[in-house]
C-alpha cells in the first residue's frame, strides 16, 4: 500500500490535484479538509463558537460523520444528511480553520482517516497529513501559492456560482486563515521536513497536476 500526502494552505488546489492524481492512479481520495468543514458545519448551525474548544469538543459525541463515494466523488454526510455542497461558503471555511485547531476534534478525525489507508491505496491533502496523520508516507508534497493567487482563485470560483464577493474581504480572509493554520498549537500548516514543495502560483492546473506527476513518479518508480 501507498499514501500519497499533499498539505499546504487553504485556496492552493489541494483537493483538486489530489482528486485527479487519485483518478489517475485508480486509488482512494480522501478530502480531510471536508472532514473539518464539516464539523464547522455542525457548529455553525447550533451557534457554537467555533473558537470554543470545550463547547466543540462536547457537540463531538453527537456528530456521526460518515463519507460516501459517488460515481468517484466524495461525498460528505452529517447525520446522515449529504452536506458535500453546504460546506463549501467561505464562513464554512473560517469555522473550519478554527475548528481544526482543537486537539480532540483532530483525535476525532484521525482514526477515520487512517483507517482509509488500511487497505486501500490513498491521496489524501490536508494542513497535516504529511507530518501527523502519515509521518512515513510514500510521497509527500506541499503544495503552496501566494495569498494573493489564492485569494484570486477563490474570488473567481465563488464569482462563477453567484455569490456576491469582494476580493480584499476574501484576501483578507486568506490571510487570517494562514495566520490561524501557522501558529495554532496543534499540528500547524507547515512543510514536512521531507516533503518536496510545489508553489503553483503561477502554474494552472494541468501545469501543476504534471508537476505532481512528475515527483510522484519520481518517488514511486513502480506505479
Amino acid at each position: 500500500m501507498f499514501q500519497i500526502a499533499i498539505d499546504g494552505p487553504s485556496g492552493a488546489g489541494k483537493s483538486t490535484i489530489a482528486k485527479a492524481l487519485a483518478a489517475k492512479l485508480s486509488c482512494v481520495y480522501v478530502d480531510t479538509g471536508a472532514m473539518y468543514r464539516t464539523i464547522g458545519l455542525y457548529a455553525a448551525r447550533h451557534d457554537i463558537d467555533p473558537g470554543d474548544a470545550s463547547k466543540v469538543a462536547d457537540c463531538l459525541k453527537d456528530i456521526k460523520l460518515d463519507i460516501k463515494y459517488k460515481d468517484g466523488t466524495q461525498r460528505m454526510l452529517l447525520c446522515g444528511e449529504d452536506v458535500t455542497d453546504l460546506i463549501r461558503t467561505q464562513k464554512i471555511s473560517m469555522y473550519a480553520s478554527k475548528v481544526s485547531a482543537i486537539p480532540q476534534v483532530r483525535e476525532f478525525l484521525m482514526n477515520l482517516q487512517r483507517d482509509f489507508a488500511k487497505e486501500n491505496n490513498v491521496v489524501m491533502d490536508g494542513r497535516d497529513i504529511g507530518t501527523v496523520i502519515f509521518p512515513n508516507a510514500t510521497v509527500k508534497i506541499f503544495l503552496t501559492s501566494s495569498a494573493e493567487a489564492r485569494a484570486k482563485r477563490r474570488f473567481l470560483e465563488l464569482a462563477e456560482k453567484g455569490e456576491d464577493v469582494d476580493y480584499e474581504i476574501i484576501l483578507a480572509q486568506t490571510l487570517e486563515r494562514d495566520n490561524n493554520d501557522l501558529t495554532r498549537a496543534v499540528a500547524p500548516a507547515i512543510a514536512a521536513r521531507d516533503a518536496v514543495i510545489l508553489d503553483n502560483s503561477e502554474l494552472d492546473i494541468k501545469q501543476t497536476l504534471d508537476a505532481v506527476n512528475r515527483i510522484v513518479n519520481d518517488k514511486i518508480k513502480d506505479i
